[in-house]
């Protein structure tokens, strides 16, 4: 469990990278749920927190190749990427963002 930032340092519908404990997260509020996954595309290791966030399909979109990937499963949804990102546990406790890390 490791606290990444204030609640209210995220926009709606916006991804922020973090660097912690030698992982790269992508975190994105989406209305009051935060989600947390790898900042890393599956495809070609490009930056997901520089991408477009879909809030109405819960989704962030790779800016190289376009690729989208569900912020709860990880899963992409178009070609070219064809494996899932990691999803990392992530909630607001005390307006604090919370992820929980391996």
């Amino acid at each position: 469990m490791t606290i990444v930032c204030h609640s209210d340092d995220l926009t709606h519908g916006e991804a922020q990278r973090f660097d912690i404990e030698g992982h790269r997260i992508a975190v994105v509020r989406i209305g009051d749920n935060v989600h947390a996954v790898a900042d890393r595309c599956s495809h070609a290791n490009y930056s997901l927190s520089e991408g477009v966030v879909w809030p109405e399909e819960c989704a962030i979109e790779c800016p190289k190749h376009f690729s989208k990937f569900n912020l709860r499963t990880g899963t992409p949804d178009v070609f070219p990427a064809t494996q899932p990102i990691t999803v990392y546990e992530a909630r607001v406790l005390d307006g604090e963002v919370i992820v929980d890390l391996p």
